[in-house]
């Protein structure tokens, strides 16, 4: 199980590394035609791109990191180093994503009214289809390998899909005497890199700090519950390593089940939950039903 989990992050790995070589041509490019053709928006969205490396590279490192086991400093292993790493990226791709939105307010007082060359349209275009392919190839990666880093991925992936398809119909936009589209459209990159960074610091740190999802303890619930011998479930909780879940709980059997039995009920608790669930580390106490005195 725990093999096989490190198998999965090393699978990961190579979407990681798709991303950060689609990326880095992908963003030359922008910003070489940007610059050739003076457009506003594709120059943005090499940028965006250009964040889109270091994001990447913070996941392959975080991958890495997390495939360590654990030493004398670390008994849980390195599983959180992946979500360290995303909020470090989140940060770089906040600060760029301010300096486009900042370039994109300034470009509006220049009265720059030339229209960028059509290729630059075509530019983006070409790189959306490119992008296309490459979120298809993570998103069934991180299906493959329960990987929610690779998910995320390939999420951004499809995300700078549509921000290249935005970029070109802003350019086209403004073949038709409106410049102002070119900025417009710089201006709602920026916007998207700030959301985008927002997101995935969000979600960093509710990881970090523990948070999980109730919907989840409410599913674990019902299938604890289901498994004979329990009577109750006095306390559950569940915490992330990762992309590991961790559940730690109290049942309650009944007071005249021997020591074997009661080892046995927790043994299948803890088995339902590795199975249907994927969970990494079930860590159950057990305790016998009160009795009840007249």
């Amino acid at each position: 199980m725990i093999q096989e989990k490190y198998m999965n992050l090393k699978r990961g790995e190579r979407g990681a590394i798709i991303s950060i070589v689609a990326y880095l041509c992908l963003s030359s490019l922008k910003l070489f035609i940007s610059f050739s053709t003076g457009s506003q928006a594709l120059r943005a969205d090499g940028l965006n791109n250009s964040t889109d490396i270091i994001a990447s590279l913070a996941v392959l490192i975080g991958l890495r990191l997390s495939q360590r086991p654990a030493d004398s400093d670390h008994l849980y292993g390195h599983w959180k180093s992946e979500t360290i790493a995303s909020m470090v990226a989140s940060f770089i791709m906040m600060a760029v994503g301010l300096q486009v939105l900042l370039d994109g307010i300034l470009s509006m007082f220049q009265r720059n009214e030339e229209a960028p060359d059509i290729i630059a349209a075509w530019t983006g275009l070409f790189c959306a289809a490119v992008m296309f392919f490459v979120y298809r190839y993570n998103k069934n990666l991180a299906t493959k390998t329960n990987s929610l880093s690779v998910m995320a991925a390939a999420t951004d992936n499809l995300s700078d899909a549509w921000v290249s398809i935005g970029t070109s119909v802003g350019i086209f936009g403004s073949q038709f005497n409106l410049p102002w589209l070119d900025i417009l459209t710089a201006i709602s990159v920026g916007i998207l890199i700030c959301k985008t960074a927002w997101d995935i610091f969000r979600e960093s740190s509710y990881n970090l700090s523990d948070g999980f999802d109730e919907k989840k303890i409410n599913a674990y619930q019902k299938s604890i519950l289901s498994v004979n011998g329990v009577e109750e479930i006095r306390n559950i909780k569940a915490r992330n390593y990762g992309n590991n879940a961790v559940v730690d709980l109290v049942i309650i059997v009944d007071h005249n089940s021997a020591l074997t039995d009661a080892h046995e009920i927790s043994t299948q608790v803890e088995q339902v939950l590795i199975k249907k669930y994927g969970i990494y580390e079930v860590n159950v106490h057990v305790e016998p039903k009160p009795i009840v005195t007249g």
